[in-house]
């Protein structure tokens, strides 16, 4: 599996950047991780949206979805012009029905639900998913394939439910929108040691920081976090890719 970042911000895009967006890949199947503010100008450096195979949305916050209505129109525009292409479905949970709707449009796009405690077959990946601690419903998701695995935090407080659901994981990507002085739990976030506390007691093989914050030296995220998990702890940032 190869997992590249589209958009490693929290919130908004920095300029010329985007904020959460991720493309996984494996087998030349393509599966977009989110699809927040600026993904589809970035994505289009790397694959055109018509050649996407499925969309997974961990929640509705607009750094994780704001682009996907102009994926919908993107890959209308490219019908019209004459490029065939499947309807593409975009996975997301039901908890939220009028946000859950739009990602059914003609017969470009159309949304499947996912439940927390149903594992799903996208592609050559199966999918496992669990509540996270955020102000709205929001699910972190695990990747697997060929013995492989990837965890996606998505926006999520340190919750210990996290360590058995990432334990072992080869890639644990996750969020850290606060420095270790800070408190995160209130607005669902985690800081840089509860990171690397996730890091550590899950056993991982490295660890990718990333919905960043837009304030503060970022190296001081990797560090904080190196000061409890011992492996491999890289920041996020446009087209990094990690191949596992």
């Amino acid at each position: 599996m190869k997992i590249t970042v589209i958009g490693p911000w929290g919130g908004y895009p920095k300029a010329n950047e985007a904020s959460a967006g991720y493309l996984l890949e494996h087998e030349g199947f393509r599966l977009l991780i989110d699809c927040g503010s600026g993904v589809l100008s970035k994505l289009q450096t790397i694959v055109e949206p018509e050649k996407l195979d499925a969309v997974v949305i961990s929640h509705y916050h607009s750094d994780h979805i704001a682009d996907i209505g102009v994926l919908q129109h993107a890959r209308l525009i490219q019908g019209f012009l004459g490029k065939e292409m499947n309807c593409l479905p975009i996975y997301a949970h039901p908890f939220n029905q009028q946000e859950f709707s739009k990602l059914t449009y003609k017969n470009i796009t159309k949304g499947v639900s996912y439940q927390e405690n149903d594992p799903l077959e996208i592609g050559p990946f199966t999918l496992g998913f669990i509540r996270t601690k955020h102000p709205v419903e929001c699910f972190a998701i695990r990747f697997e394939a060929e013995g492989k695995a990837i965890v996606y935090t998505a926006d999520t407080a340190f919750i210990n439910e996290m360590i058995p659901f990432s334990s072992n994981a080869d890639l644990l990507l996750c969020e850290c929108n606060f420095y270790a002085n800070q408190d995160g739990a209130g607005a669902g976030h985690m800081t840089s040691r509860y990171a690397g506390k996730l890091a550590k007691e899950a056993n991982v093989k490295q660890l990718v920081l990333t919905h960043l914050p837009h304030y503060g030296r970022l190296e001081q995220l990797q560090e904080e976090a190196a000061e409890i998990y011992s492996g491999p702890i890289q920041l996020a940032h446009s087209g990094l890719s990690v191949t596992v």
